[in-house]
């Protein structure tokens, strides 16, 4: 048996095997790397290569790029912004996800804009309580027919103006892409919008996130907060200066009020020192009128953001947020005596209130008991480092409520110059994209954006994975000969057609060979026979291999069609069948524009 019949075999294999779902399909892919090398289609280095490939490392860089994103609430940020505009509508939510991708798509890559929107749709889908299925794969089709905008929408893109340039003396300008990628966006929008609800499943992923996007206002009216809560400035006049904590808390001669704790007047945290300095703050609870008489006796200035008690925003922002938590059974806290506003041993955290059964406990210490919930407050670093304790259960995590509720948080900026810097490197082509990608992943963690734990544990392992195993099937098609063989049987069956066969011809050749290697492999094989069927029918070059450039972006039947499909697979919820329902449609509409368009603008 050869080489291409074995290796057809192995495809048909792999493609059953992806379409029935009985295996995992991290299996599939390493068992598809295992074939190769078994049946001596590949070496042991080409077989395993593409889990240390330039595409694998740029895609696991961009996971972690993206999670310094979400992190710092950039993410949140900009999931806010599409909401405004968006509102309840889907067609507006589709239409500008759709736009704003494929722009972005346009400047970097389809791996980078993806990897980058995929959490900020996310979060959109569960704050509008709409299934991400919905709204992911329009907005990975959008980046398909955005990477034929501009020059450096796609590798492809410069390969095929490359061999332009070589064949006729002229490339493609950087957008004269767009005359291509226009109509071809305008008409994927067009396709998702009118026959999406049909077309798309309506599921989400095994593990949505929770709407966690307005959690402070839920946990204030859990505890009841919503009196009002301040903060009162310490003035130098003040008669609090340099007293204890015992001596503010004391609240007798302003019935209505509550003492909740102290705050550093630098820092925002919980107050350490044992005395009072100009600058600190006093956070109390109650109504207005007897805080401000508190202000008045005691030469108290309002916070400058606090003015109408607004304890969401008080306790609730870019430095410091809240978390609940649940007293277990067998926890060494049982028995510990607490009360509200006061502070935790580790002295970085605040006890706001404590609840037993749903009903707030009264005023004073109590002993804490199996299911008691405590609310606490501090700064967000120390709540994501005391709430480890296996002492007690953590209802929502900070981490998880930070990138959702606080937008442009704590390291925003960084995090987006990062992102710009990275952009910038990728558009300008100033270094290869895999080192951008880890030049941007490692300065997320130098500037302490995310720790190392965070960007280990934000990477998709299952795509990269996916990614790199099935890389090698690329290489042995062309190392049996078999993509070869195929493009030389085509030109022997449409050669002596029209050019319009031709291009037919060379657009299916393309679009089926993307659905199983990468685009910029099947591009490397289909152009130089493309140019030299070009030369047979005295033809120009350039439509024909701007065919080839659409037909390569038309890769939307298979979720292993490229790294933005599988990116999708498990927050989506996709099945491997729900790719070519939507994918069908929108390749008929490029193989239209492709075939039929193209010579219209670049003439034979």
């Amino acid at each position: 048996m050869s080489d291409i019949t074995l290796l057809f075999l192995i495809i048909a294999a792999v493609i059953v095997l992806f379409i029935t779902e009985k295996v995992p399909v991290v299996l599939v892919a390493l068992g598809t790397a295992l074939a190769l090398y078994f049946s001596g289609i590949l070496t042991l280095p080409q077989a395993l290569g593409g889990l240390g490939d330039a595409t694998t490392i740029f895609i696991a860089s961009l996971f972690v790029v993206s999670a310094g994103l979400e992190v710092t609430g950039v993410t949140a940020w900009a999931g806010q912004l599409l909401i405004a505009k968006a509102g309840e509508s889907r067609v507006r939510q589709i239409v500008l996800i759709m736009l704003l991708c494929s722009g972005l798509t346009a400047l970097i890559s389809l791996n980078g804009s993806v990897a980058a929107l995929l959490p900020v749709v996310v979060v959109m889908a569960v704050q509008l309580n709409r299934s991400p299925s919905q709204l992911l794969m329009p907005m990975v089709f959008a980046s398909h027919a955005g990477s034929i905008l501009a020059l450096t929408g796609s590798p492809v893109n410069v390969l095929v103006s490359e061999n332009a340039l070589a064949a006729t003396g002229t490339g493609f300008g950087f957008f004269e892409f767009a005359l291509a990628g226009v109509p071809l966006l305008l008409g994927t929008m067009l396709i998702l919008v009118l026959l999406g609800p049909k077309l798309l499943p309506n599921r989400g992923g095994a593990a949505m996130p929770t709407d966690l996007s307005k959690h402070a206002r839920t946990l204030v009216e859990q505890y009841r907060l919503d009196s009002g809560v301040f903060q009162l400035r310490v003035r130098d006049t003040s008669p609090l200066l340099g007293k204890s904590r015992g001596d503010v808390a004391d609240m007798n001669a302003y019935p209505g009020l509550t003492f909740m704790g102290l705050q550093g007047g630098t820092t925002g945290r919980p107050l350490t020192r044992p005395t009072l300095e100009a600058g600190d703050f006093i956070v109390v609870r109650g109504e207005a009128d007897a805080a401000a008489r508190l202000a008045a006796d005691m030469h108290l200035g309002f916070g400058p953001d606090n003015e109408q008690g607004n304890a969401a925003d008080v306790l609730f922002n870019r430095t410091s947020g809240l978390a609940e938590v649940v007293i277990p059974p067998r926890s060494a806290m049982i028995g510990t005596q607490v009360f509200p506003g006061m502070v935790t041993e580790s002295g970085d955290l605040v006890i706001l209130a404590i609840q037993r059964n749903g009903e707030e406990l009264p005023p004073g210490k109590s002993e804490l008991r199996v299911g008691d919930t405590m609310l606490l407050q501090g700064t967000w670093s120390a709540l994501d480092q005391r709430l480890a304790d296996p002492e007690v259960l953590v209802v929502d995590s900070p981490d998880v409520v930070r990138r959702q509720a606080v937008p442009m948080g704590l390291g925003a900026k960084a995090a987006i110059a990062i992102l710009v810097l990275m952009v910038a490197a990728l558009a300008t082509g100033i270094v290869p994209s895999a080192i951008a990608g880890l030049c941007a992943a490692c300065a997320m963690v130098l500037v302490g954006v995310l720790t190392v734990d965070q960007a280990y544990k934000s990477v998709n392992w299952t795509t990269v994975i996916l990614v790199g195993a099935m890389t090698p099937l690329s290489a042995a098609m062309s190392e049996t000969g078999a993509a070869q063989l195929m493009a030389d049987k085509l030109v022997a069956v449409v050669g002596d057609l029209s050019p319009y066969a031709l291009l037919a011809g060379l657009f299916l050749l393309t679009a089926i060979l993307g659905q199983l290697i990468s685009n910029t492999a099947t591009a490397l094989i289909i152009i130089p026979i493309a140019v030299a069927a070009a030369y047979d029918l005295g033809v120009s070059p350039q439509p024909v291999l701007m065919c080839v450039c659409v037909a390569a972006a038309a890769s939307f039947l298979t979720p292993v069609a490229t790294p933005v499909n599988l990116m999708i697979m498990g927050p989506g919820g996709y099945k491997f069948s729900d790719y070519w329902k939507p994918g069908i449609v929108c390749m008929a509409w490029f193989f239209v524009i492709a075939v039929f368009y193209v010579p219209m603008i670049w003439r034979f």
